[in-house]
């Protein structure tokens, strides 16, 4: 068995997308009526494309490229806004994610700030998160996402070992990441977290344990423990790298005891957390999100929409140009209308692999049927050991799907309040157990329709992947 399939952070991918026809923006915006939303911004800017990344981003931009396609972000958050105000639409949490936002400079960074609360209206105490890398790190940076409000900032570390750092193609030094957690550590924001990867070529389990020991010595929030894949068309893959899926599994079980050993608490595969009480419920799967920039993804009931996949940089600057020169950004013309079967699949697999895994009663009450019934792979996998029943009365975690260790969606408009979970005091949970916990990209991906899995392979021979 390989356990490294395919990461499950949303469903459908978006190479199931396909051309859409006829389909506007102001059709569903009443689904950003009141608050509750989430909006994610993309800059797909970077230093350099790390060898095994296949994310939406480019490279060698000049500060003139930047600034024009801020330009292009200003106009679509203009007409996105101005849509929405019919519809008082505020959002609770505020994503910037990349690319690498910091590579921006400290003006374009101010810009960016300036023109989001300008356009959109924002809930009180909402999440502001933002990535970051070591290179681009700085004092001056840090000090504007301080004023800005920020909430939460993830930190691409990967190791702190330089042979892997050299073999995953980054582009910082060990003693880099060292300098830049440190500064942004005294800024006292509200979480920090940061990402390590395992599988690397030449690594050990015992210098993944190394690193990680040296990261719990900074004391961060969270910490994203992330396989290597190495996927068709990436530096590493055209370099021949194949990582080793049965040492890789070593490390991670390594890894994850060394965490829950040091007091974290594990929620899904990659995230572990330390210990916090009174976690706020947020549920994932219904959620509704704005997507804007480039490669921003949008989430609107059965409608999900974004620019067309691309991964290398060609692909990504013709996007880019596309983006730029778009006159009316309410046309949709690229995504995905789900059907009821495939709002249930996403729902399950947004909660299943996330703890305390999804919760059977709410299930019911939102698609009338029992989920495993709906779905009896569940029931072998219970069989199996991967999944079990079991009674919870703590709050879920505010975790609804990671990438680069940030949330991908905001917050459920049917936010949980302490009063409701008092009333519902027995919650049966359907959960991965942890065995199956490390399974999460094995056994996600098998929850893939047939329709889904067919239009997937579909783009993969149109493109040679």
């Amino acid at each position: 068995m390989n356990p490294y399939v395919q990461y499950m952070y949303s469903y459908p991918h978006k190479t199931a997308y396909r051309p859409l026809r006829d389909i506007s923006l102001r059709e569903y915006a009443p689904l950003l009526s009141g608050g509750g939303h989430g909006l994610y911004l993309h800059l797909p800017f970077c230093q350099a494309k790390c060898g095994y990344c296949n994310l939406f981003s480019v490279t060698g931009q000049s500060k003139e490229a930047v600034d024009g396609y801020l330009e292009t972000v200003e106009r679509q958050a203009g007409q996105y806004g101005a849509l929405l105000a019919a519809y008082g639409a505020r959002f609770l949490d505020l994503v910037i994610g990349g690319g690498t936002p910091l590579f921006l400079t400290e003006a374009q960074l101010e810009r960016i700030f300036c023109l989001l609360d300008t356009h959109f209206e924002f809930s009180e105490g909402r999440e502001l998160v933002i990535e970051t890398a070591p290179n681009q790190t700085t004092k001056e940076k840090l000090a504007i996402l301080k004023r800005a409000g920020v909430t939460r900032v993830s930190m691409g570390i990967q190791s702190f070992d330089n042979k892997e750092l050299a073999a995953l193609r980054r582009m910082h030094t060990a003693e880099r990441a060292r300098e830049a957690l440190a500064l942004l550590k005294s800024f006292d924001f509200p979480t920090v977290n940061v990402d390590f990867i395992y599988g690397i070529p030449g690594q050990t389990k015992e210098s993944l344990l190394a690193s990680l020991k040296e990261a719990a010595l900074f004391r961060p929030d969270e910490i994203f423990l992330y396989p290597l894949y190495v996927k068709r068309g990436v530096g590493l893959w055209r370099e021949g790298v194949v990582p080793d899926p049965e040492s890789a599994y070593g490390q991670y079980l390594r890894a994850r005891d060394y965490l829950l050993e040091e007091g974290f608490r594990q929620d899904s595969m990659r995230r572990f957390v330390r210990r916090k009480e009174g976690r706020e419920f947020s549920e994932c799967g219904l959620s509704t999100s704005l997507g804007l920039g480039c490669g921003g993804r949008s989430y609107l009931g059965r409608l999900h929409f974004s620019t067309p996949y691309a991964v290398s940089g060609r692909e990504c600057l013709a996007r880019l140009k596309e983006y730029e020169d778009t006159v009316d950004f309410t046309r949709i013309t690229h995504g995905i209308l789900l059907t009821e079967e495939e709002l249930k699949r996403r729902y399950v697999i947004r909660h299943l692999l996330i703890r305390p895994g999804l919760e059977t009663g709410r299930y019911e009450e939102r698609f009338g049927g029992k989920v495993m019934e709906d779905f009896p792979i569940l029931g072998e996998w219970m069989d199996q050991g991967y999944v079990e029943l079991r009674e919870s009365k703590e709050p879920r975690t505010a975790a609804c799907g990671e990438a680069g260790g940030l949330p991908k969606e905001s917050a459920d408009r049917g936010r949980e309040t302490a009063g409701t979970r008092r009333r519902r005091k027995q919650e049966i949970y359907l959960g991965l157990t942890e065995t199956g916990m490390g399974l999460s990209d094995y056994l996600g991906p098998q929850l893939i329709s047939w329709q889904i899995q067919k239009a997937m392979e579909e783009w993969q021979e149109r493109n040679g992947i």
